[in-house]
């Protein structure tokens, strides 16, 4: 079980990391920097920032990062930070968007006991200790999907259910989304892997929320193989309908 001091080194790892994306994205305005090579310095930075924080606090425990080579050793470890330094690599490098985040979790023995996922450009963290908000009553569905590769699942539940389309960059921004009440349902197919969705699952499902595969089967981390085939985020109201459309 995730103790206090694994919630507020999410919480604030994640917040850390999302004050220097900034303060990089920041400094570059006024150099010759290119945005695809700022968002290589942004990514490693970033991961080194966190990387650096969790070894000095937890020093035992594994860490499995979209920025370092992995490492199956992880895989005898009960404690696993799941890290994405920089989700949404392409919307931190254009100017202006704010559908970029960070994400830090913990998987023990494979479940998400502890994550936060910081929203830098609206100053936001939200973190799987966070007080739970009553979610409003729902009136339309709306269905967030990548707005880069939406693929067809958030098109078909959309229809099924009388949804509307909403597109959005990072993953930890969409699920977010569900989190803060400006969305209804978040599918994703065609692949992501543990990092883009360790730390928004752990976010939400402490937040009363669904997170599960699309055939219904939970989500497990710390796997040999780090790709997640597809997942669904979702209000509970809505996870039978939404499952019953693939199942």
């Amino acid at each position: 079980m995730a103790t206090e001091s694994d919630f507020i080194l999410a919480r604030e790892s994640a917040t850390l990391a999302g004050q220097l994306l900034l303060l990089l994205r920041d400094t570059a305005k006024s150099s010759n920097i290119t945005s695809g090579t700022l968002g290589k310095i942004a990514d490693q930075r970033s991961h080194e920032l966190l990387h650096k924080i969790i070894t000095d606090v937890f020093p035992n425990d594994a860490i499995l990062s979209e920025e370092q080579e992995d490492s199956l050793e992880r895989l005898g470890s009960d404690r696993v930070w799941i890290i994405d330094p920089l989700d949404g690599t392409k919307e931190f490098e254009e100017a202006g968007r704010t559908d970029w985040a960070v994400h830090v979790a913990l998987a023990e023995s494979g479940i998400p006991t502890a994550g936060a996922v910081a929203i830098p450009s609206i100053g936001t963290t939200f973190c799987s200790n966070d007080k739970r908000t009553k979610h409003k009553e729902i009136r339309e569905v709306r269905v967030i999907c990548s707005r880069t590769r939406p693929g067809p699942a958030a098109q078909i539940i959309a229809e099924k259910l009388s949804g509307r389309i909403m597109r959005l960059g990072s993953a930890g921004a969409k699920a977010m989304a569900i989190v803060s009440g400006d969305a209804e349902i978040y599918v994703h197919t065609g692949g992501q892997y543990e990092w883009d969705s360790c730390a928004p699952v752990a976010v939400a499902l402490a937040s009363g929320l669904h997170a599960s595969r699309l055939d219904g089967s939970p989500l497990i981390y710390n796997q040999s193989d780090t790709y997640v085939p597809d997942l669904l985020i979702c209000r509970k109201e809505l996870a039978d309908s939404a499952l019953a459309v693939f199942n």
